[in-house]
């Protein structure tokens, strides 16, 4: 069981791991969920997050993070045996089997968000996560299509829905919303018919943290949502189908893993093009927005970022284009 604390867990493991904890810090588990479901309104994959990374600590703690005795692990399934030592063994030893330093970032912010929690309940004395350093995450600069690459990927993805059947329309139209608006995945699939106001062209979305926004979209997707509802949805509904924008095959709202799968082929299909999903539409959108003349501040609005520290990476990869176009065309470069 130790070496499952080390490495990277699946759900599946997480979800034994977290059967096995003993069952006062399995109630702890559940409150410290509650809480950030309900006090802090974090999104369900954030929660899952948080709450994936705090059951692998847990399991560090009664199954390798008090010691190495038998007599040392004594207290191990309460967290007053939770110290900044175990805290850094646990650290160390997912470092040691070669998770990411990112990874080790979000879990080391996850590690104290709870400790921070229990102290604040009482159910600790000290907040040893406090003194937790952690690795500086190194943001990669993301991987966007240029704009001609993004041209040829919606006219491949509108030729496959001449012929009108149903599921090529949907993916047209999702991807051409996804590139006109930068919305997460998860939003995309989250929306219902009654979030598009077509005559103003903008689309509510529900962001994380359950915050709302209006985002606008442009002609071309306006046309291919036109063409999903009037054409391709009547087709996939059925009676229990939800309201849900998207349907899948079976009248379902339409699986996040499944819009991975249509933008990877779609955007497959273009010569030289990065494979990427989604979010590789979304920071593709971004850095066409910022390239076209948008100011950061109302990119960051479309977005949905809550700081506006996470919109200027793509400032770099902006500055990072230009100087590979000065270094291809200036004689002197």
């Amino acid at each position: 069981m130790d070496a499952l604390t080390h490495r990277r867990p699946s759900r599946v493991d997480l979800i034994r791991l977290r059967t096995e904890l003993p069952d006062a810090l399995g109630r702890v588990l559940d409150d410290f969920e509650r809480h950030l479901a309900s006090e802090r309104g974090l999104s369900r994959n954030t929660v899952r997050a948080y709450v994936g990374d705090v059951v692998s600590l847990l399991g560090h703690l009664v199954h390798g993070g008090a010691g190495d005795g038998g007599d040392e692990r004594a207290g191990a399934d309460r967290l007053d045996a939770l110290d900044l030592t175990v805290l850094r063994s646990w650290l160390a030893a997912q470092r040691s089997s070669g998770t990411g330093r990112t990874t080790l970032a979000r879990r080391s912010a996850s590690a104290r968000a709870f400790t921070a929690w229990a102290v604040r309940g009482g159910l600790m004395a000290a907040d040893p996560g406090e003194r937790l350093a952690s690795p500086r995450a190194h943001r990669a600069l993301p991987v966007v299509l240029r704009a001609e690459q993004a041209e040829q990927a919606m006219r491949a993805s509108a030729s496959g829905a001449e012929q009108d059947d149903p599921l090529a329309l949907r993916d047209h139209a999702l991807v051409e919303l996804l590139y006109a608006s930068g919305i997460r995945v998860s939003e995309l699939c989250g929306l219902d018919v009654g979030d598009v106001d077509h005559s103003r062209r903008v689309v509510r979305v529900l962001g994380k943290g359950d915050k709302e926004r209006a985002v606008p979209y442009g002609v071309p997707a306006q046309k291919a949502l036109d063409d999903w509802l009037n054409k391709g949805r009547p087709l996939l509904a059925k009676g229990e189908s939800p309201a849900a924008l998207f349907l899948g095959a079976r009248g379902r709202r339409l699986d996040p893993r499944t819009a991975r799968r249509v933008v990877h082929d779609v955007v497959g299909a273009v010569p030289g093009a990065a494979d990427m999903g989604p979010h590789g539409l979304r920071h593709t959108a971004a850095t066409h927005l910022l390239e076209g003349g948008a100011d950061l501040r109302s990119v960051q609005e479309l977005l949905g970022h809550a700081t506006l520290a996470t919109t200027q990476l793509y400032t770099h990869v902006t500055v990072e284009r230009l100087k590979a176009i000065h270094d291809r065309t200036h004689p002197r470069s």
